[in-house]
């Protein structure tokens, strides 16, 4: 999925997370995490963006992540719709999103 824009999803209340997802030139991705619980579960939130950004075939974005406990559904649907959104694209493909339920 081609990122053209910068887009947001999310809000900063407690148990949600706010992400923004923009363009990347450097045709990598990168993910940078402010979260109230870093030091317990910092790696695993950057693994559950960066495995949904794969899954979404996002190749290149930049990703700034502000975490307030969020559950991992709600950082994946977060990051899910920040895509769509940054994409341009209002459709999903909820079977494919299904089957990363295994």
């Amino acid at each position: 999925m081609d990122i053209k824009q910068t887009a947001v999803a999310g809000s900063l209340e407690s148990s949600d997370l706010m992400i923004t997802v923009s363009p990347n030139d450097e045709q990598t991705i990168t993910i940078t995490l402010d979260s109230s619980v870093e030091k317990q579960f910092g790696n695993h939130i950057r693994q559950l963006i960066h495995q949904t950004l794969v899954n979404l075939k996002v190749t290149a974005a930049k990703v700034e992540a502000v975490d307030k406990g969020a559950l991992d559904c709600t950082i994946q649907a977060r990051t899910i719709a920040a895509v769509h959104r940054a994409a341009g694209i209002d459709q999903y493909d909820w079977k494919e999103i299904d089957s990363w339920n295994v």
